[in-house]
């Protein structure tokens, strides 16, 4: 599956809006229709430059396979755009968590999107690995859009 935003290139530098340093709102995100038999989508943000280790920025499982793209700004609820659930990221928070590094060299943020061919029934707040074992065997297409932001 092909992801994209309007708001910065693949590899390209996110703007200082979606971060920490800004308003931290999520960014806009479209991607191409899913496979057939697709049942749901999950989007996963994860930072894997974070010197602790990778860092998930966010956790967004239960779209509609109609979906397509996500505004900017998608609420920070535990249920949102017709019910799909958000996660909890690393910053302890629901929803999305804007890149925020040390100072340094700039880190890579990876927005990954997959089409599954089930409906994942987890509740709200679950995290990227519970998210991660509950697609292990169904994720039918992949696709990922990085950014790069630094400080």
């Amino acid at each position: 599956m092909q992801i994209k935003s309007p708001a910065f290139e693949d590899n390209g530098m996110i703007p200082k809006k979606y971060t920490c340093d800004g308003v931290d709102v999520s960014p806009p995100l479209s991607w191409s229709k899913p496979p057939a038999g697709a049942k749901s989508i999950a989007v996963i943000c994860d930072d894997p430059d974070a010197p602790m280790g990778t860092w998930v920025h966010w956790v967004l499982y239960g779209l509609s396979p109609e979906t397509t793209s996500l505004s900017e700004g998608v609420p920070p609820e535990k249920e949102a755009l017709s019910g799909a659930r958000q996660g909890i990221n690393d910053f302890r928070k629901i929803g999305y968590g804007g890149p925020c590094p040390p100072r340094g060299p700039a880190h890579r943020y990876f927005f990954k999107i997959y089409a599954l061919d089930i409906e994942l029934t987890l509740a709200s707040g679950a995290t990227k690995k519970d998210v991660e074992k509950a697609m292990k065997g169904h994720i039918l297409a992949q696709g990922e859009l990085v950014g790069r932001y630094g400080r």
